[in-house]
């Protein structure tokens, strides 16, 4: 490795190295995947600073830790966000179909690009939430978590617990029902 590029990278995380393992950890269940994640991003930093100059350190970074948090949500996909994608409720039948979409077998560009920007605006819409209805939607659909063990270690009712989560889902389908219009008005 030459000598600049060794001290690009050694001044990039001395920079950004403590907000952005901070920007990871409120994004992840444990400080575990946090670091993971950290060092994934390091790793992705040292191999492109090697081929190619990056111009904005700072956002390349955070956007390569987004894309990195979303890959590790993206994994408990199929099984875990059923409740949001088809709705379970008998007055939700209006609610968006984004499994025909996420869930399709084939991978083209465009499939891809759809549920990066699905997992995006999941993201940004989680973000909109009180807190505890993000954390519990978090742990019980991304985490697997059951309710029971939700509520062991919060110490918090179940049904409080399926409350928090519903009003989060309620308030998830809302705002993604506008990007499924958008995507499928095309």
């Amino acid at each position: 490795m030459p000598e600049e590029n060794h001290k690009t990278i050694i001044q990039a995380i001395g920079d950004y190295g403590k907000n952005l393992l901070g920007f990871i950890r409120r994004r992840v269940d444990n400080d575990a995947d946090a670091e993971d994640i950290l060092q994934d991003v390091w790793y992705q930093f040292s191999s492109v600073v090697n081929s190619e100059p990056i111009e904005q350190t700072g956002a390349w970074l955070y956007r390569v830790a987004r894309n990195k948090i979303l890959d590790k949500h993206k994994k408990h996909r199929e099984t875990l966000v059923d409740d949001l994608l088809l709705g379970s409720d008998e007055d939700e039948d209006d609610g968006p179909d984004f499994k025909a979409i996420l869930m399709t077998e084939t991978s083209t560009p465009e499939t891809e690009y759809l549920r990066n920007l699905f997992w995006e605006q999941l993201f940004m819409a989680l973000d909109e939430l009180p807190q505890e209805q993000r954390d519990v939607f978090m742990w019980h659909e991304l985490d697997d978590i059951p309710f029971s063990e939700i509520a062991e270690n919060t110490g918090i009712n179940v049904q409080t617990l399926v409350s928090r989560k519903r009003y989060a889902v309620l308030h998830l389908r809302k705002r993604l029902k506008q990007l499924y219009e958008e995507i499928t008005q095309y």
